[in-house]
């Protein structure tokens, strides 16, 4: 049997010489849930802090600690805006969460978000140059139940330590209270990458994928699948470009969202997709096969699969439909499933299937423009402006049906992403410091450049150990067996 390659480049293709094509997907979602408890055990997590500034001698002590260091304080003291000059914090985003839906496993408990929050951590210092640290939050009450006011005090509290925050795998309804509430109540920026992110990158992919198929956002017909806070963003962001809201149908859990669902319009938590039930689904369809008959657009972000798209509904829509099913960690139905039953384009949230429509590509280059420009806030116009960038910078690389979005290993996508993110922040007089295009892009640029070398310096010299091979290609031949039995 061929052996794993150290950066797992060949493991799709291991599975496919050994496996039959329906256990494939299942078999990579099995292997690399287990490596990745193996990894984070070797390792003991996968993030760490180091200093940024030279320790030329134990003199300079005195320099970055006391007595020096007291002139900092006070220089801050007089004039809190220099704190992003003298500190980090110009650089620091704070993932919060408070572990109550993680991915598709649910409440995990406050630190059953660690894992997740750190890979955000990651995702941010090697894709986008931020500096990140996790911060996990109890806010339960007695009852157990996660506290939304606990989180948004949390969250005003923290604003002196950080340049931004990035909200993550929070629970409905409180994703949408705390979101709205800091954003118009904090001085620095908010993001809630499970809603705005997943929306921004979805909506890129959109925009290409209506392109390749010969279609128009104002002529298309969408269904989204779940009303969670990704979806219901999305269905924002897709009306924003022009969607026309008499074409759009959105289920959750009961049905069709439309002006007589009494049980929306009653519930004080459901105050999004009441706004949408208004505007959307105007012949109140709650039947699913109705809904997807001759569908342009299939947008499914709820119950993980792999049967929760059913072939027979693709094989109801248009021809040459777009559908996205992006649940985690199982897509709701498998890209060669829907392909085979009609969909012209298949995307999903997972990066080893093609077409990754998927937060990693937007949020790192997002933060990135905010911070350096030193935005207050991320509006809608610049996240739907990300979208565009990242649309636009795949389309002057070239794109067909199987990569209609860029990708995590195309670098300079994030420092395009900072630029025109930034430059919006700074049309709409969101930023307290103002900067050419160019100006971010080259910042950003040089700096992501910097945190990739900084990254690799320490594997090359060991001062990150190697991963173990061994243990690695045992994992994965335990898995290949379970399958094939």
């Amino acid at each position: 049997m061929k052996e794993l390659n150290p950066d797992l480049s060949n493991l799709a293709e291991l599975f496919r010489n050994e496996l039959r094509e329906d256990d494939i997907a299942a078999a990579q979602t099995a292997f690399l849930k287990e490596l990745s408890f193996k990894m984070h055990h070797y390792y003991s997590g996968k993030m760490q802090s180091i200093p940024k500034a030279g320790i030329f001698g134990f003199n300079w002590f005195n320099v970055w600690y006391t007595p020096g260091v007291s002139k900092i304080s006070t220089e801050i003291r007089d004039d809190n805006q220099l704190s992003f000059d003298l500190s980090n914090r110009g650089n620091l985003v704070a993932v919060v969460s408070d572990g109550s839906r993680v991915l598709g496993d649910g409440d995990c408990t406050p630190a059953g978000g660690l894992g997740v929050m750190e890979g955000k951590a990651m995702l941010m210092k090697y894709l986008g140059a931020c500096d990140a640290i996790a911060l996990c939050v109890d806010n339960r009450d007695s009852d157990g139940k996660p506290n939304a006011q606990k989180l948004i005090d949390f969250v005003k509290m923290l604003q002196p330590s950080v340049g931004a925050v990035n909200l993550e795998d929070i629970s409905q309804p409180n994703c949408y209270r705390v979101l709205d509430e800091l954003r118009e109540s904090c001085q620095i920026p908010v993001w809630h990458d499970d809603a705005q992110g997943t929306a921004c990158v979805t909506l890129a992919g959109v925009i290409n994928a209506l392109k390749l198929t010969g279609r128009e956002i104002q002529s298309s017909k969408a269904v989204l699948y779940g009303c969670g806070a990704s979806n219901s963003t999305i269905a924002d962001f897709l009306l924003q470009e022009g969607l026309d809201p008499q074409n759009m149908i959105i289920f959750d859990s009961k049905g069709g969202l439309h002006k007589n669902r009494r049980d929306i319009k009653e519930n004080p938590g459901k105050y999004k997709q009441w706004a949408l039930a208004q505007k959307t689904n105007p012949k109140m369809i709650n039947s699913i096969t109705e809904a997807m008959k001759d569908a342009d657009i299939l947008i499914a972000l709820s119950t993980p699969g792999p049967d929760t798209i059913k072939a027979e509904w693709i094989q109801l829509m248009a021809k040459d439909s777009i559908v996205f099913a992006c649940a985690n960690p199982i897509p709701e139905i498998y890209p060669h499933q829907a392909l085979k039953a009609g969909a012209g384009i298949a995307a999903t949230g997972r990066g080893d299937f093609p077409n990754q429509v998927n937060n990693s590509v937007g949020f790192p280059g997002i933060l990135k423009g905010v911070l350096l420009v030193r935005a207050r806030k991320i509006s809608d116009g610049m996240a739907i402006t990300a979208a565009h960038s990242l649309a636009r910078f795949a389309q002057n690389r070239g794109i067909d049906r199987q990569n209609i979005i860029p990708r995590m290993d195309e670098m300079e996508v994030f420092a395009h992403v900072a630029a025109d993110v930034g430059a919006q922040a700074i049309k709409e007089g969101l930023a307290a410091i103002t900067m050419s295009r160019e100006e971010i892009y080259r910042k950003a640029y040089d700096e992501i450049i910097h945190s990739r070398q900084l990254c690799h310096t320490l594997m090359d010299q060991s001062l990150i150990s190697p991963a173990p091979q061994k243990l690695i290609q045992e994992v994965f031949e335990a898995c290949l067996k379970k399958f094939k039995n």
